[in-house]
């Protein structure tokens, strides 16, 4: 069981588990995407409150989950504080020209 304030530790997969159809999922929705061009455009990590999208923060932590489950992003966990940042490496390595394709789309 979890300590009072305490995040129960974030699951993203490992290189070999991540199928271009999960990532094509996680990107379809226009929120996702809008939160990958951020983690992109900085190519550093930023914290869920460091996003600027257009819905609660509930409902970043659901695409933020989404995003993870999908291996676009990694997150890790710093007090209260989660940090997301961008797998631009592996999904590179997997799919290659894949997120700068969906990246360089028109908006």
């Amino acid at each position: 069981m979890a300590k009072h304030g305490t995040l129960p530790p974030l699951y993203y997969p490992a290189r070999e588990e991540i199928t271009v159809e999960g990532v094509l999922r996680a990107l379809a929705d226009p929120v996702r995407l809008a939160i990958v061009r951020q983690l992109a455009a900085t190519d550093q990590e930023i914290s869920c409150s460091g996003l600027t999208v257009p819905v609660t923060k509930s409902t970043i932590t659901h695409h933020l989950s989404i995003l993870r489950q999908a291996g676009v992003v990694a997150g890790r966990q710093e007090g209260t504080t989660r940090f997301n940042s961008l797998r631009r490496n592996d999904l590179d390595a997997l799919f290659p020209g894949l997120l700068a394709g969906v990246l360089a789309a028109p908006r």
